[in-house]
């Protein structure tokens, strides 16, 4: 915890110091960092991971373009600096509201929107080389996980077998969370909170002993690096389950190689090793699904092109017959139409029969 306190610290200092340095002999103030647009983006066959390009853009004050966003970016420094100093956390919205004010003089705010503060935040991380957690800001929780696993946070030791019906409720920030105690055979994450409910309910991390995380949708930072965490520091497999649509498919890339929107944090935010492990078009033909199938629309077609064109799928068979079945079978899957099968159908015998078969794509 020191030693990142201190690399934070000492890179804000840098920060600062180089624009100082600047200013002391007589230059137009500039920052200069790597581009995170679209055509930056490199795909890492060797890490498997996605990463920023060499392509690098500068931001000077007295340039009428730049300088809205380079006080931006000045001012969310200055916040970090504080924050660690007072050794407390903001959350994005606090940090916009901190930001939000009008210049002297002018009827100009340094920011407008909470997307104004946020990018510059990501961009003191591409110019600091330094994560946006351990610049003292965190975002909204938004996930629950439950099995055999005991943690100390905060001084507090906190058992995730023992939390009721709601599990832990994992934070933003995990780098500072110490696992005293973990006793699982694998990680099962799912992007949907009701079938985290179901399989919780069912006690399925106990009788599989394992682990189940949820989100709602797209992972945050927060579960993505715990995810990564466990994986790395106790060998856990992780499996992914999400619904048979392109948009699961997509939630599943990010896990394991990263998305375009974080690249500049490379594989500080990657599982390569982890397994997708359902649904699939062959789970809809299996188990009769056929008539729960969601008719594509123009926008699932346009996506299903745009993914499989990503260049970590374009050489994976086994995925680009599954955006084929998407065309052939004209529709999508959610994970509770195995419901229709019964109500702890998934718990009871889909999950552990892939698992147990090895059922999975990567």
């Amino acid at each position: 915890m020191a030693e990142k306190k201190i690399k934070a610290d000492k890179a804000l200092k840098d920060f600062g110091d180089e624009i100082v340095t600047q200013v002391n002999k007589g230059k137009n103030p500039e920052l200069v960092f790597t581009l995170r647009g679209l055509s930056n983006i490199i795909f890492d066959q060797k890490a498997r991971s996605l990463r920023l390009g060499d392509k690098t853009a500068s931001r000077a004050f007295f340039n009428v373009a730049h300088t809205k966003k380079f006080l931006q970016t000045v001012e969310v420094a200055s916040i970090s600096k504080n924050l660690i100093k007072e050794e407390k956390h903001a959350s994005l919205r606090d940090a916009f509201y901190q930001i939000k004010r009008t210049l002297p003089g002018t009827k100009i705010n340094i920011v407008d929107e909470q997307t104004e503060s946020d990018k510059a935040i990501e961009d003191l991380e591409v110019i600091t080389g330094v994560s946006r957690e351990q610049l003292h800001f965190n975002a909204n929780k938004n996930g629950s996980i439950a099995g055999k696993v005991v943690i100390l946070d905060k001084g507090d030791t906190i058992d995730w077998s023992k939390l009721g019906s709601g599990g832990w409720s994992i934070p933003s920030n995990v780098e500072d969370i110490t696992f005293k105690k973990v006793n699982a055979k694998y990680i099962l994450y799912m992007e949907k909170a009701a079938v985290w409910e179901r399989l919780h309910e069912d006690k399925y991390w106990d009788k599989q002993n394992c682990i189940i995380v949820s989100s709602q949708g797209q992972t945050t930072r927060g579960i993505r690096r715990l995810l990564q965490r466990l994986s790395e520091e106790f060998n856990l497999p992780i499996y992914v389950l999400c619904d048979w649509d392109i948009y699961g498919a997509y939630i599943y890339s990010v896990i394991k190689y990263g998305s375009i929107a974080l690249a500049h944090l490379g594989s500080k935010m990657t599982i390569p090793s982890v397994k997708y492990i359902g649904i699939t078009g062959d789970d809809v033909i299996k188990y009769d699904l056929k008539k729960h199938l969601i008719k594509l629309d123009e926008k699932d077609t346009s996506r299903i092109k745009q993914v499989a064109n990503y260049e970590w799928f374009k050489g994976n068979k086994d995925w680009q017959r599954q955006f084929k079945m998407f065309k052939e079978l004209g529709g999508k899957v959610e994970i509770q139409a195995l419901s229709a099968r019964g109500i702890s159908f998934i718990s009871d015998k889909y999950l552990p029969d892939k698992i147990k078969n090895k059922e999975y794509l990567e």
